[in-house]
């Protein structure tokens, strides 16, 4: 069909310019064949049109190659962000948290509070951190007062962090715990300040709970060794257990200066066949209180674990502390 278009277009001028040639003259001959030319230019041009790829079609071959392609690489990501997810044992709504927390941030140390908490500066705003997964001896406490290596541990963090720009590392999430402090990991020179608190004895690994429990078997790698070489809090026994500090343990090992004051400045006599004397005890007071409001009247609030007037009854958390203002 369209080759009879073509040769109608083509010879129907020269049928005309034929039968009338002779009347045309020489402006009509080229007029006829101006117009043979354009049939002929026209009809070709239209079978080359014809011919040609409807666009359409090629954006759709190319989406569909497109998709092959790239499908297996798809595959590959989700597979990977599978196993990264399993071996951290977080869900897939926290893997972005996840990944944001290999990151570390930068901080100003504007105080050391003591050997596990600092205040710092981040974002222009001063924050309160305690350091994750240890528990360094009290020195502030406003019962147990200083507690034994409380002020060794204390003085070491003052010595690594005073005025120094430290990184903070989060777990799966930083808190704020019930007390309003951030929870970090921290970093000074590259090292891990947990670690070397651990390292001398001068923590212990504690206030583990899921999900941030990171490095938590680490930790505890470290402390093993420090309670085999019997370094700070480890080398006085029973001191340093699972529920926390023992100070009494301590006093109950500590000799009695008076006596060897009395033994110094006065000879004993000779007496025959000496009877060991039975040591005096001191009288334990024992305090009770019936609830929370009793303890807070007698002014004893909040009560801490060892303490008298102490009760689990009363601690509702079960931290160890009861009857918490």
């Amino acid at each position: 069909m369209k080759l009879i278009k073509i040769l109608g277009w083509i010879f129907v001028p020269y049928i005309m310019v034929f039968v009338d040639w002779k009347r045309l003259g020489k402006i009509g001959k080229r007029v006829g064949a101006t117009w043979a030319i354009l049939a002929l230019i026209i009809g070709i041009a239209g079978r080359d049109t014809n011919n040609k790829p409807n666009p359409s079609n090629t954006t759709e071959s190319a989406n569909v190659i497109s998709a092959a392609v790239n499908s297996p690489k798809t595959e590959a990501v989700s597979s990977s962000r599978t196993v990264t997810t399993d071996q951290q044992g977080v869900s897939a709504a926290t893997d972005v948290n996840t990944t944001q927390n290999t990151q570390r941030i930068q901080a100003k140390v504007l105080e050391v509070v003591d050997g596990d908490t600092i205040k710092v500066k981040i974002n222009d705003k001063e924050e309160t951190v305690r350091f994750l997964l240890v528990d360094t001896p009290e020195t502030k406490h406003p019962k147990y007062g200083v507690q034994p290596f409380g002020k060794e541990a204390s003085d070491f963090t003052k010595q690594l962090l005073t005025e120094k720009t430290v990184e903070l590392e989060q777990d799966v999430n930083n808190g704020p715990d019930k007390y309003g402090r951030l929870l970090y990991y921290i970093y000074v020179d590259g090292k891990s300040v947990q670690e070397q608190l651990l390292e001398k004895g001068l923590a212990r690994v504690a206030y583990v709970y899921v999900p941030n429990v990171k490095y938590v078997e680490q930790y505890r790698k470290i402390q093993e060794q420090a309670q085999k070489a019997g370094v700070g809090i480890w080398s006085i026994e029973n001191y340093a257990q699972e529920d926390g500090y023992h100070s009494d343990v301590v006093k109950k090992n500590e000799p009695d200066p008076s006596k060897n004051t009395v033994a110094t400045q006065t000879s004993p006599k000779p007496q025959p066949n000496p009877q060991p004397q039975p040591t005096p005890q001191q009288p334990v007071q024992e305090v009770y209180y019936a609830n929370c409001s009793e303890a807070k009247a007698a002014g004893a609030a909040p009560l801490y674990r060892g303490e008298p007037g102490y009760r689990e009854k009363l601690d509702r958390d079960k931290d160890g502390v009861a009857c918490e203002k």
